[in-house]
């Protein structure tokens, strides 16, 4: 079954000051996804987000959320969004529900029915009435995942959603947001600077630098495709000559020749050198995390 789009981004521009800070970049996310959203300083990742969920406008291009267009559809398309920036903005000397409360007011048509519901999805039950300032880091970003689920949206915006959560609750915010997106259905797109979190949590990510979109593809096919396979042989050239015969691309690095990593070749390729009369001393398959990647397309810059 074909997943439907819930948000479509197309040659969405932002300029300040004559200055172009998003350069036409289109995306989609798709119903029951993670979608990963990484970008070094300045790359324009928080004004990409900004424009998402309406708090600022766009130069030119369309944002389109459930079919309605953000610009001239405002108020139907905002309420399939839902979003937390960092660290959600809660009333600590409330409790969680009184919380939930004060905000089902500011959205039409919130049943008391619904804020039980999202207690129940975020896993508050138990802590629900106690006041917020006695909450831990973790359950106030549920909290802030509770208020931000109460108008039933179809697309979750969720800025560093593990920062500053200690080893378990990182890990038990990755598990919880795979949950919202494979049991509620929802579109879930996650900006964080921990990478391999990223690559754990996510179905496809986008890389940007510079306002640019550099690659958007699944964290599968972006790893697959750049890894490698570093050979030892000697001599050098000739086994270079061996392998430009079977693979797709083979360039020396010192005393070392790379190749792509094709697991189901590489007997053969080993099978082709040690009969042309070549000695194998090594072959070691080198497989890159979404941080190689990152650092590979963005030119180690750093990340927001």
């Amino acid at each position: 079954m074909t997943k439907q789009a819930t948000l479509i981004v197309e040659n969405l521009r932002k300029t300040i000051r004559r200055r172009e800070i998003i350069k036409g970049i289109s995306f989609e996310l798709k119903e029951g996804e993670v979608f990963g959203f990484l970008g070094p300083n300045g790359a324009g990742k928080t004004t990409t987000i900004r424009m998402l969920v309406g708090l600022i406008k766009p130069t030119s291009g369309r944002i389109s959320i459930c079919g309605y267009d953000l610009e001239r559809q405002f108020t139907k398309a905002i309420r399939h969004i839902g979003c937390i920036v960092e660290n959600p903005e809660l009333y600590p000397y409330l409790s969680g529900w009184e919380n939930l409360e004060h905000f089902a007011r500011m959205v039409p048509d919130i049943p008391k029915k619904r804020i039980n519901e999202v207690v129940e999805l975020v896993g508050l039950q138990n802590r629900i009435h106690d006041r917020v300032s006695t909450y831990s880091l973790g359950m106030r970003q549920r909290l802030g995942i509770a208020q931000a689920l109460l108008g039933k949206p179809k697309v979750l915006i969720l800025d560093e959603p593990t920062n500053g959560l200690d080893p378990v609750g990182i890990r038990e915010m990755r598990e919880f947001i795979r949950f919202l997106a494979e049991t509620e259905g929802l579109s879930v797109l996650v900006s964080s600077h921990l990478l391999s979190e990223i690559q754990l949590m996510c179905d496809r990510v986008a890389i940007m630098a510079k306002g640019a979109m550099l690659r958007i593809d699944t964290v599968e096919h972006l790893l697959k495709e750049q890894a490698r396979v570093v050979w030892k042989a000697e001599p050098l050239e000739a086994a270079k000559t061996v392998l430009a015969a079977e693979a797709s691309m083979v360039r020396t690095d010192g005393d070392t020749l790379i190749t792509p990593y094709e697991p189901n070749k590489l007997s053969v390729w080993n099978k082709k050198l040690v009969e042309a009369g070549i000695d194998v001393h090594e072959i070691q398959p080198k497989l890159p995390t979404l941080e190689d990647l990152f650092i590979e397309l963005t030119g180690g810059e750093t990340i927001e």
